[in-house]
């Protein structure tokens, strides 16, 4: 019998195929946000149990597009950069465990394979898209800067139809780069059972953070969002009733590891029991 290596599948004598090297992993990248209101009853049906709502600004969410680069400790995948370099667009939302607010993801495109795996062991709900979003640069000739006046835009399109578009003109610099994507994340990671109709095999409430974190002065602006409709996703339930403001930030961080809240027993899909952890 072989004994095969890897963090991640595949696995093989080597462990040279897996689709994830191991924690810790180091991301440096630029993050466009987007700050709106909706109807808190659609944030409250993206959050299965035990999570609800959280207590203040129920209908807050986020949507962020980032441009990554990243790698594992050893560096080597900045040498190779299609497998460091990446984009995502995700949309966040605030919730309630415990008497703790958290951040949660709900939704999140990215465009390459090696984010989905990281996304399933950190319980992100990672799917196939296509991202853009303007770049900053020092020279002005095709490229706005990280400064008053500066204008960048962001497009999402997954499965040949275009799912959002912003538009966010920088003003001033901020204190902070928004409010709901500000805590640990509480995330569910689970497993669907084998056979016909079985409940989860697995089901985790997990929190999850950044070990590090470091980051460029914050900007903050106008901003224009619009939600597209499309067959199969819902990201235009989470429609737009009130602009908070946009932002831009140039960030980096280190992810090694999270904890686990609670063990599921039963299926999420339609409630579990749960037991806690301290």
């Amino acid at each position: 019998m072989t004994d095969v290596k890897g963090f991640f599948y595949p696995r093989t004598a080597s462990g040279r195929s897996s689709l994830i090297p191991s924690p810790p992993w180091y991301y440096s990248g630029d993050l466009l946000t987007v700050e709106y209101r909706t109807d808190p009853a659609r944030v409250a049906e993206l959050l299965p149990a035990p999570l609800e709502l959280a207590p203040e600004d129920p209908g807050a969410v986020a949507f962020i597009w980032a441009d990554w680069q990243s790698c594992s400790s050893s560096r080597e995948e900045l040498l190779d950069p299609v497998r460091s370099q990446y984009k995502e667009a995700f949309v966040v939302v605030r919730c309630s465990f415990g008497g703790q607010t958290y951040s949660r993801c709900v939704f999140i495109w990215v465009d390459k394979d090696f984010a989905i795996g990281r996304g399933m062991h950190q319980g992100y709900p990672k799917k196939l898209g296509s991202m853009w979003q303007t770049r900053p640069h020092p020279f002005a000739q095709g490229a706005p800067q990280i400064a008053a006046g500066g204008t960048f835009g962001a497009t999402l399109a997954a499965g040949d139809r275009r799912l959002a578009e912003a538009v966010l003109t920088l003003r001033e610099e901020s204190e902070t780069n928004g409010f709901v994507n500000s805590h640990k994340m509480a995330h569910h990671r689970v497993f669907p059972g084998i056979a016909a109709g079985a409940p989860d095999a697995y089901a985790e409430l997990i929190e999850s953070g950044s070990s590090e974190f470091e980051a460029g002065p914050a900007w903050s602006g106008d901003a224009d969002l619009r939600l597209f409709e499309s067959p199969t996703e819902e990201l235009d339930r989470l429609r737009v009733d009130e602009i908070i403001g946009g932002y831009y930030r140039q960030v980096g961080v280190v992810w090694n590891g999270g904890r686990s809240l609670a063990t599921l027993s039963g299926d999420t899909r339609s409630g579990a029991t749960v037991s806690e952890r301290g």
